[in-house]
């Protein structure tokens, strides 16, 4: 079947698509462990081990759920992976407006109020699953020219970018009123937006971007279902994969950045700076830097290669995680500059991981003749949610324990002065965590990754495996 060649559509569809996914996720990652603190009055303590009984099942759920492209074909169409999206799609929407309504006025009582709490976060990550692994898997069948997966992975960063600094710096405006006590129904809103958003973005997703090598031939489409699929062949497969396992061990630190960023940035601003709205002015001062960085990323990429680039952005965030860790910074504006700048190194990453994931998919192909990107993908999501999981356990397990007292109108010094450690230490563990993937585990430079792009190329024109 002949398609439109690679161009701005399959971009703005892209963009689209992870816009869809951030509208829920980025929000439930970073308000909803303050809406359930703030609003429903549910302790830290049982958020912990919600975070960590829901992300290790997620973890383990990912695979299965990844892998059901690759198992089953629902569409008559040459599509493999949007048909996934178009059902999941409607769980994830509901539950992020289930997920900030105040069940409190309607009564619930403390048990009944927990369930709720825990059904909702199940309800999103089995949701997310379902939505994030195709699209993640599409970036591999969408093009197999490196450079192009550049650009859809620097579009990615652009759709989150859009969500996380756009529509969540306006959050805090909602969510807190004028003297800084939280606003339920402002929860609400964000919820019925965020619902929206996600429908509407991955519809576009769906009409704009074209899923070009799902079944690049017939032939090759045959000799697939002739070989018998084994989810635990290829995770053995996966394993012996150095390019997969260096890009995994750097997505738990990005993770790890992402998340306990996201959730312990609000409680810095509001416990140590004592001012919450100046979290909407740091995410603000994100999008100017993105845009920046959008254009300059891939075009640095091409040049000197995605590893080079990214390893250069990584010590520079390293160097000010440091200043930040060591010295405590009293003005809540120069703290909202420095980060802005150490997160040069933290957005490189998130528009280049996806196309550092592509890679190593084609390396497994390129190395075992198969191509399983459904599994492979949900494998490598699989150390983005223990990255996850480390930041929202460990962090709300940590909160717990420097003596956060829920619903106190002042934390003492002595929690105020952890909470700060907290948030600078967390990016800065993250920044060595995502160093030591890429520098001594990722195998794969520009000239091996040309090399194996073009002899998947020529296979496909061949309708091999």
């Amino acid at each position: 079947m002949k398609f439109r060649p690679f161009g701005i559509k399959d971009q703005i569809g892209y963009i689209a698509g992870d816009m869809a996914g951030s509208f829920v996720n980025l929000t439930f990652d970073a308000f909803f462990l303050v809406f359930t603190t703030y609003v429903l009055k549910v302790d830290p303590k049982f958020m912990s081990g919600l975070f960590l009984f829901a992300r290790l099942f997620d973890a383990v759920n990912d695979p299965l759920i990844g892998s059901l492209p690759d198992r089953f074909k629902i569409s008559k169409k040459t599509d493999k992976f949007k048909p996934w999206i178009k059902i999941f799609m409607w769980p994830l929407a509901i539950s992020i407006l289930l997920g900030f309504f105040d069940v409190t006025s309607l009564g619930f009582g403390e048990i009944t109020k927990h369930i709720w709490v825990a059904f909702v976060y199940i309800l999103y990550g089995v949701s997310y699953t379902g939505t994030s692994m195709p699209f993640g898997a599409m970036a591999s069948v969408v093009t197999l020219v490196p450079s192009e997966r550049s650009k859809l992975s620097a579009c990615r960063a652009i759709g989150g970018t859009l969500v996380g600094y756009g529509f969540m710096s306006v959050i805090p405006m909602f969510i807190w009123d004028s003297n800084n006590n939280p606003n339920p129904s402002g929860y609400l809103k964000v919820g019925i937006i965020a619902a929206l958003g996600c429908l509407i973005c991955y519809t576009i997703l769906m009409l704009f971007t074209i899923e070009r090598h799902s079944y690049a031939s017939k032939k090759s489409e045959e000799n697939t279902k002739n070989k018998e699929y084994s989810f635990f062949k290829v995770v053995g497969q996966a394993l012996k994969n150095k390019a997969m396992l260096g890009i995994m061990f750097a997505s738990i630190g990005s993770l790890i950045f992402i998340t306990g960023n996201s959730q312990f940035g609000g409680f810095i601003f509001k416990e140590f700076y004592k001012a919450p709205k100046m979290q909407s002015m740091y995410m603000y001062l994100q999008i100017p830097l993105t845009v920046i960085l959008f254009v300059i990323v891939p075009r640095l990429s091409t040049k000197i290669g995605k590893k080079k680039l990214l390893i250069g952005a990584l010590l520079w965030n390293l160097v000010i995680a440091i200043l930040l860790f060591v010295k405590p910074i009293e003005e809540v504006k120069i703290y909202i500059i420095l980060m802005t700048l150490a997160n040069i190194g933290q957005c490189t990453f998130v528009m280049l991981v996806w196309a550092f994931v592509a890679d190593a998919i084609d390396y497994h192909e390129y190395i075992y003749h198969e191509r399983n990107d459904g599994t492979l993908y949900s494998i490598y999501t699989f150390s983005r949610k223990i990255g996850s999981t480390l930041a929202s356990f460990g962090a709300t397990a940590l909160l717990s324990i420097v003596g956060f007292v829920t619903g106190a109108a002042n934390q003492s010094p002595h929690v105020i002065s952890a909470i700060r450690y907290l948030g600078t230490g967390i990016p800065l563990a993250a920044c060595i965590i995502e160093l030591i993937g890429i520098v001594f585990i990722f195998n794969l430079n520009k000239e091996k990754s040309d090399q194996i792009a073009a002899e998947l190329a020529l296979r496909s024109e061949k309708g091999e495996d």
